[in-house]
């Protein structure tokens, strides 16, 4: 991955520069809500420049996405000096970007190495039942690992329909967000509380209703959408692209063992404590990390190695989406550290106001704020560090969240993984499926237009789910 490659190119200059051997901190509370431009503008460039500037976009979005960087990280540097842009750096990219980056190409890899052969077709109940399945793996492989399994057969038993672009919202809806919320391994935010201490089973046993009336309510109108649109004349071609010439059945199944490695690796690094720590830049890196980072690369080879050729081209695998997932990603990791300082920054920073709001006039916390705050957040920038921030806004002691103030938890949890799905890039999957479907030929919906499909289905679900069980 090229956006991978001078990401670590730049720590490495970095680390070899004269005076950056030590880096030091910067208080959030000091600074200014304007250090969140470069953040806005790329969240705005994701969004306008598809629609006003096509052409330009698809061949030019990972310079956009580098330029914005550079337009936090050069101020940044002149203002704060080079040891603490070094050290935001390399914590935002050794901490946080590459490890999200091959875990993200470790399940990109082995779930596109896994090929379901024959011609399913999509009939509403049959897209149903795929989307019922992918929100029960979501939550065992994570929402990466399931969409990326399950994506490419779900758009192929469409391709003979005309209107297929809300099969691929739900999809994303369901299986890349909702999905997850059971387990740590279903979402990186429920992971980063699972390392916190929160346990394992916690989750699962605190918003399991919440999640079956979210995914059950979602299922239910999408199955009523799609007998719409498969009952309206002229919906099926009159030719299926993909005619019934194979039995059904698996292609490339050895790499299922390999999902299994995964998900150990990614367990081996949450359970096993070790005192082995490297230090860059002021960033620890922690041996159980770098094993599994190790374990992931290694799986990804090992995939890329064992599946067959023939494989990869009836899956139409293509390197495309991980690139795009890969270059804007990157952009946002490094224009989001001050906005999350300044969040960080709780009362006394720039976004105290937020911080106020979750707070009841007792000082008591207030679940609905922390459900509303953490999802709408969670909707812009990434889940996993705004879990994080309200984690610690309400104390931060997983015995007592997971206790006294267990409602709070589960709102805080719930926000951060239901409301993902606002846009699409509330959730990695989000965009990866979208470019998947983009490759394939489906219509998607524009930045803005996949808001107003997430306005108009989940926001009235999140209502409802706030008045039941967040009051």
């Amino acid at each position: 991955m090229k956006a991978n490659r001078w990401g670590l190119l730049a720590v490495v200059l970095l680390c070899s520069w004269p005076g950056l051997a030590l880096a030091g901190e910067f208080d959030g509370s000091q600074l200014s809500a304007l250090w969140g431009v470069p953040f806005a503008g790329i969240l705005l460039s994701i969004a306008l420049m598809p629609l006003l500037a096509p052409t330009f976009w698809h061949h030019h979005f990972g310079k956009v996405s580098a330029a914005w960087a550079l337009a936090f990280l050069l101020p940044f540097s002149v203002a704060f000096g080079p040891g603490v842009a070094a050290g935001s750096l390399a914590h935002a990219l050794l901490a946080e970007y590459v490890p999200f980056i091959i875990l993200l190409t470790a399940l990109f890899t082995v779930a596109g190495g896994i090929y379901i052969r024959g011609n399913l077709h999509g009939s509403p109940g049959l897209n149903t039942a795929l989307l019922a399945l992918g929100a029960v793996l979501a939550s065992f492989m994570g929402t990466t690992g399931a969409s990326m399994l399950l994506i490419r057969p779900l758009i192929r038993a469409n391709d003979n329909r005309q209107h297929k672009a809300h099969v691929v919202v739900f999809f994303i809806f369901i299986v890349s967000n909702a999905g997850g919320s059971l387990t740590p391994l279903g979402d990186p935010p429920l992971f980063l509380g699972f390392l916190k201490g929160v346990d394992f089973f916690w989750t699962v046993s605190h918003i399991f209703p919440e999640t079956l009336f979210l995914v059950g309510s979602l299922l239910v109108l999408f199955f009523v959408m799609d007998s719409w649109y498969y009952h309206r004349r002229e919906e099926l071609m009159t030719v299926d692209p993909t005619p019934d010439t194979r039995r059904i059945g698996f292609d490339g199944a050895v790499n299922f063992w390999l999902l299994g490695a995964i998900v150990g690796l990614v367990l081996m690094s949450g359970l096993w404590k070790s005192s082995v720590v490297f230090h860059v830049l002021g960033t620890e890196v922690g041996l159980p990390g770098l094993l599994r980072d190790a374990g992931l690369i290694a799986v990804t080879l090992v995939s890329l190695k064992i599946t067959p050729l023939d494989v990869h081209v009836d899956n139409q695998f293509s390197w495309v989406p991980m690139q795009e997932v890969a270059k804007l990603f990157a952009g946002i990791f490094l224009t989001i550290i001050p906005v999350i300082a300044m969040l960080k920054a709780g009362v006394q920073g720039p976004f105290g106001a937020i911080v106020t709001a979750v707070t009841r006039p007792d000082g008591s916390p207030d679940p609905a704020m922390y459900f509303w705050a953490a999802g709408a957040l969670s909707s812009f920038l990434d889940n996993a560090p705004t879990y994080l921030v309200f984690f610690n806004t309400a104390g931060g002691d997983p015995a007592l969240l997971m206790s006294t103030l267990a409602p709070t938890l589960a709102a805080i949890s719930a926000g951060a993984v239901f409301m993902g799905a606002n846009t699409y890039i509330g959730n990695a999957p989000n965009l990866m499926v979208k470019a998947i479907a983009e490759d394939r030929g489906v219509r998607m919906p524009s930045f803005f237009g996949y808001m107003a499909w997430s306005a108009g289905i989940l926001l009235p679900l999140f209502i409802a789910m706030t008045f039941i069980w967040f009051r």
